[in-house]
């Protein structure tokens, strides 16, 4: 077999470069940077030219003795490596070691940017650079350190450079120069120019008048421009309030009124469409009344009937006809014609489109946001580390209010809270029977919550069928119109608190696991009593209203909803929560103030923005109710929390509730709506009494008159109805549009797979670096112990020479080396110094007492002995 060969390095003794002596400076800091790789190259020629030799080394017991002992070499009494001080000296020069190693090395590199800077600006001359700038060697004192000299220097270079560059320029360096603020203004003062001589100031007084003028001129733009972008962050909606929220209470409370503000949004957005196409046109277009408008009696904000039936506000008041600029005179039978040159707005149209792309523009927003929010909270890697970066890089140092700094304090607080927590949730584990207990508890409460959601659908279906039985209602029994909206949020209150009773029994060891079965267990719940309302509207309403516009009485039934909902919040805030915080004070003598609960008023919110989706059709003003319920509510939630509520007990990290909410919001509720509406449009035929569409026989139809119409124009719009009926009636878009979602979503899974692969490579790169890092400087350490042994051993080998030629041994005649790493003796010959018996023993053999008589001194003899 064959046996492997080992090699090491043998390093003679050369003098001490006192090039290589120094540290180095400061202003290679850009050499040192450039890469690691460089470094291990300068190190190799450095060897080489040392003269450094590769020999073949004999296997066995002297090579693991010195293997062993290159490794204890390593090791300090603590276990921690000692270095010797050339390693020690590479170790300093390396990339990691001068990354703001000192003061002086942070001036040299700002003086080499302002060099750059001023040689680039063009150099100032000579007379407008004060004396006190110019470099002078009289203060040069050889008694003083030389380290306080060289950054004395450096720092008068710095000043005489700062001083030739312009007010903006000097304010920019010194702004991002990491020194202390004292530092930082004994800079600015020092590079200020002097002050010339009063002749001097009096030859450029109109030029100093201009400076002066500039300046001013420049610092009121500059405090405008700060005034404008204090104002632009004042302008956003409750910035200091979300704040104290997070800094109290954390990010899971932080996240109800996150999505809150994110509602607002999309309302927003939602209604400006409406409002610019629909309902302004409409009201600069009033149709002609059909009767007396029934007089304001109060009970119309609740019923959203009476006065307000014949208003923007319903789908019924919308005329059907073609929309003009007013007559220019009118002709006989009481017809209009329009101005030269008016344009016609056909309202249906309207009505219809503007609906549609609101709806589109709603959806891409969402998924937009969806996605965002996905990106944000799962990343691709890992969050290892993120408990340092929140304790060393999570203070604002630019905070300087007493109660900024105390909300910044609070905040992170309570972030290393939701961390540490988040940490201890995976250390509980469980034994077989705990899982099998907790999986039946778990069975038996989803049970109870699937028949409370089922006895509360029939309780809403059964309610509804009374009343259709119940259809004519009469104006003084118009408060009857109320019954319906109040037992369907009755149930939406009272179940979500037996869910909550339920879910004590559970004891979910994650508060995470528990609000978002929570949320589970309410949107069940609110989605089949919604549904049921859905079916109880299109399904049976119209077949009962035929008379009547049912477009209307759904309109209203969807805001006398929205409102008890509302009403039925404020309830629940007041006595959920300011009621019980006052009775348990009284009883327990103590403040236990109830906790907020996420999963119940995040449900809420949905099902508000649910109803608002589902009217839009039938009351395009929906949005503006529910924008102004979102405001009242904001500030309700908030000063019940603030005044009621306790942070949770079991803090935890809401890192993708965001993402949970927005998901939510999207699936269940906007497909839900959407599904509604295009059934509504698609299927169910319009009122013929009221609202746009009252002569067609489904409101898509529409488009197709509008179509035939083009079609009847000319030529030149002849691409119109080629494109409705080849991209709008023809199924094969839809099919395209599905198979591009689902490649665009394809590739995106695959390239997330992909940037997986590539960090988890770059990972093991960075460990495979360290490594290379670790062995490089266990090899540089072994080089020098090498060459500091043989420096060592150069008076031992006197001895020994000195014994041998005593004693007539042939081997100090031949003059050939046995040290470890020579070439190697001849037969017979004295094997390493290393083992000590086999080479005194021939000696003592040969001369007797000549060991006794010349003994080296204690100090070899101790090495030998380390050796």
């Amino acid at each position: 077999m064959s046996q492997s060969l080992a090699f090491v390095l043998n390093v003679p003794e050369t003098p001490q470069d006192p090039e290589d002596s120094q540290e180095p400076s400061p202003y290679d800091e850009s050499e040192v940077h450039d890469s690691f790789h460089q470094l291990i190259q300068e190190q190799s020629r450095w060897v080489a030219e040392e003269g450094l030799e590769l020999q073949q080394r004999v296997p066995g017991a002297g090579a693991l003795g010195a293997s062993g002992s290159d490794r204890q070499a390593l090791l300090g009494p603590e276990g921690a490596p000692v270095y010797s001080t050339a390693t020690l000296r590479i170790l300093a020069s390396m990339p990691s070691r001068t990354i703001g190693r000192s003061r002086g090395a942070i001036l040299s590199q700002y003086y080499s940017r302002t060099v750059r800077l001023r040689r680039r600006a063009g150099r100032p001359q000579l007379r407008d650079v004060g004396r006190s700038a110019r470099p002078s060697l009289r203060l040069y004192d050889l008694e003083l350190d030389p380290a306080v000299l060289e950054e004395d220097e450096k720092r008068g270079l710095l000043v005489k450079e700062l001083q030739g560059l312009t007010v903006a320029q000097r304010d920019h360096i010194l702004r991002g120069m990491p020194l202390s603020l004292a530092e930082k203004r004994c800079l600015r003062e020092e590079s200020r120019p002097p002050r010339g001589k009063p002749r001097a100031r009096a030859r450029r007084g109109l030029l100093s008048c201009c400076s002066r003028l500039r300046d001013s001129c420049i610092l009121a733009s500059h405090n405008l421009g700060l005034a404008l972008l204090s104002g632009l962050q004042a302008l956003m909606p409750w910035h200091y309030a979300l704040k104290r929220i997070g800094g109290q209470f954390g990010s899971s409370v932080l996240s109800y009124f996150l999505f809150l503000k994110t509602l607002l949004a999309f309302n927003t957005l939602l209604l400006l469409p409406l409002l610019a196409f629909i309902v302004a046109v409409q009201a600069a277009f009033p149709p002609a009344p059909s009767g007396s408008t029934p007089a304001f009696r109060g009970l119309e904000l609740l019923t959203g009937g009476g006065c307000f039936t014949h208003t923007v506000m319903y789908y019924g008041y919308y005329s059907n006809a073609t929309l003009n600029q007013p007559c220019a005179s009118p002709l006989d039978g009481g017809q209009c014609t329009p101005v030269a040159g008016g344009l016609p707005y056909n309202m249906p149209l309207a009505y219809l489109f503007t609906v549609g792309v609101a709806f589109f523009i709603t959806c891409i927003t969402l998924v937009y946001s969806m996605s965002r929010s996905f990106g944000e909270s799962y990343r691709v890697g890992s969050t290892s580390g993120v408990h340092a970066v929140t304790v060393f890089c999570s203070w604002d140092y630019k905070v300087t209010q007493k109660w900024a700094t105390r909300l910044q304090h609070d905040n992170i607080r309570t972030q290393l809270k939701e961390l540490l927590a988040e940490g201890r949730l995976w250390q509980r584990p469980r034994g077989a029977c705990g899982r099998l207990r907790q999986a039946a508890v778990l069975g038996l409460v989803w049970l109870l919550c699937l028949g409370t959601t089922l006895v509360c659908a029939l309780a809403v279906y059964t309610f509804s069928e009374l009343v259709i039985q119940q259809s004519r209602v009469s104006a003084e029994r118009e408060g009857a119109l109320l019954a319906l909206p109040l037992v369907v949020c009755l149930l939406n209150l009272g179940a979500p608190y037996l869910f909550r009773v339920l879910a004590v029994l559970e004891r979910h060891d994650s508060p995470v696991l528990e609000v978002y079965v929570a949320i589970c267990r309410n949107l069940i719940l609110k989605m089949v009593i919604l549904g049921i309302l859905c079916y109880h509207w299109l399904g049976r309403r119209v077949g009962t209203l035929k008379d009547q516009c049912w477009e209307d009485f759904v309109g209203q039934e969807l805001y006398r909803l929205m409102v008890m909902d509302f009403i039925f919040t404020l309830l629940d805030t007041f006595l959920g929560e300011l009621v019980w915080r006052l009775i348990s004070e009284k009883r327990s003598q103590r403040k236990g103030k109830p906790e907020f609960d996420i999963a119940g008023n995040v449900l809420e919110l949905i099902y508000g923005q649910t109803l608002t989706w589902l009217g839009v059709l039938f009351s395009p003003l929906l949005p503006a109710m529910q924008i102004i319920k979102l405001l009242f509510l904001f500030y309700v939630k908030k000063t019940s929390l603030m005044a009621n509520c306790q942070a949770p007990r079991r803090p935890w990290k809401a890192s993708h509730m965001s993402t949970v909410f927005i998901s939510l919001l999207c699936f269940p509720s906007f497909l839900g709506a959407a599904v509604f509406l295009c059934y509504a449009i698609w299927h169910v035929k319009p009122s013929s009494i009221c609202g746009p569409f009252r002569t067609l026989d489904t409101m898509y139809e529409a488009g197709k008159v509008w179509v035939r119409h083009l079609e009847e124009a000319g030529p030149r719009v002849s691409w119109l109805p080629w494109i409705h009926q080849y991209l709008v009636e023809s199924a094969f878009p839809i099919y395209l549009a599905s198979a591009l979602l689902l490649a665009v979503i394809y590739l995106n899974i695959q390239v997330v797979k992909g940037q997986r692969k590539v960090i988890c490579l770059l990972k093991e790169q960075l460990s495979n670096e360290g490594e290379d890092k670790i062995f490089l400087i266990n090899k540089l350490q072994r080089i020098y112990e090498r060459k500091e042994r043989s420096r060592v051993f150069q008076p031992w080998e006197a001895w020994k020479q000195l014994l041998r030629k005593a004693a007539g041994d042939p081997l100090a005649s031949a003059g050939q080396r046995d040290d470890c790493g020579a070439s190697q003796p001849p037969e017979g010959g004295p094997r390493c110094p290393r083992q000590r018996g086999p080479l005194l023993t021939p000696l003592s053999g040969r001369v007797g007492r000549t060991e006794e008589a010349v003994t080296p001194p204690a100090v070899f003899t101790d090495d030998w002995d380390a050796q």
